[in-house]
């Protein structure tokens, strides 16, 4: 199910948004395309490594690095590229000036490929926006970043010993999701589903999307705990604010309790929804 866009609008421009999205484009297209140098590892047994890959390994988080707070060594670097993956020496660090905490954050910026990328940029600017809407743009700032660290130690839970990079907005932007699940729940999502364009109300769209994470394949490389991770990072955040802070997703407007609005119900309002053939059902589905 490809989401192709929401029925929500929004009260102001999406600044930290667009400039997450641009981020994210600028490390693609700039710094991961050439500007580190290859690197030649093991005394030169494997030949040198290109410069996508190094800068990788310079400015990724790696699990192995944040359980042990040292860069791997070029020994540890050399059996991942052979495929172990696995913490086998933590003497020497290869890159020595790297800030292993830091990490944790620029690999939120950086992506594996280039459909890597589109994918995670399109889920962004679907879901994003709204949150920022809702949040503001220095605490939406603070949520994304803390949602994608969060979601990068549950991936290192699950895998501390792990020497492969981790790279990708993906668990950031679930922390996004999450969050509109709670606060959007009836939002329309126009889908691209079975040949057919349908509009799934975002509770429906997003828990089907969270129940295939548990699905993902052992052999994909797909970090699936930290999307998980972040997700449930999302609706929790979303929650306590809901309860704690009622006036920034306050009811609607009584007079359309029966229009399916802009807000799923919960938002500030009152914002009408763009099209009056969206009206309240008990499904899945609207129209």
């Amino acid at each position: 199910m490809f989401p192709l866009r929401d029925e929500n609008p929004t009260t102001r421009r999406p600044i930290v948004t667009l400039a997450i999205l641009a981020l994210c484009a600028f490390a693609w297209f700039g710094p991961q395309q050439g500007l580190s140098e290859p690197m030649t590892v093991d005394g030169g047994e494997l030949p040198t490594i290109d410069e996508q890959t190094a800068f990788t390994f310079e400015q990724a988080v790696i699990p192995c690095e944040l359980t042990t707070g040292e860069a791997l060594s070029a020994a540890e670097i050399t059996s991942t590229l052979r495929g172990a993956g696995t913490c086998v020496d933590g003497d020497d660090p290869f890159v020595a000036d790297k800030n292993v905490w830091l990490a944790a954050i620029t690999s939120i910026f950086l992506h594996g490929s280039l459909m890597h990328l589109l994918g995670n940029l399109w889920f962004l600017w679907i879901f994003g926006n709204n949150i920022e809407d809702r949040l503001g743009a220095i605490p939406f700032t603070v949520f994304y970043l803390v949602g994608g660290v969060v979601a990068t130690l549950g991936h290192v839970m699950v895998q501390p010993s792990s020497t492969i990079p981790l790279v990708g907005a993906s668990g950031a932007i679930a922390a996004v999701m999450g969050a509109y699940a709670v606060w959007f729940p009836d939002a329309p999502i126009r889908t691209f589903a079975l040949f057919a364009l349908v509009d799934i109300r975002a509770r429906w769209y997003l828990l089907v999307w969270f129940v295939f994470q548990f699905f993902t394949g052992s052999d994909s490389r797909v970090a699936w705990v930290a999307h998980v991770a972040g997700f449930v990072f999302g609706l929790f955040i979303a929650g306590v604010i809901r309860v704690t802070r009622p006036e920034r997703v306050g009811p609607t407007r009584p007079d359309q309790v029966d229009v399916l609005d802009s807000t799923g119900g919960i938002g500030r309002g009152p914002l009408p929804h763009p099209s009056d053939r969206f009206r309240r059902t008990d499904g899945p589905f609207t129209g």
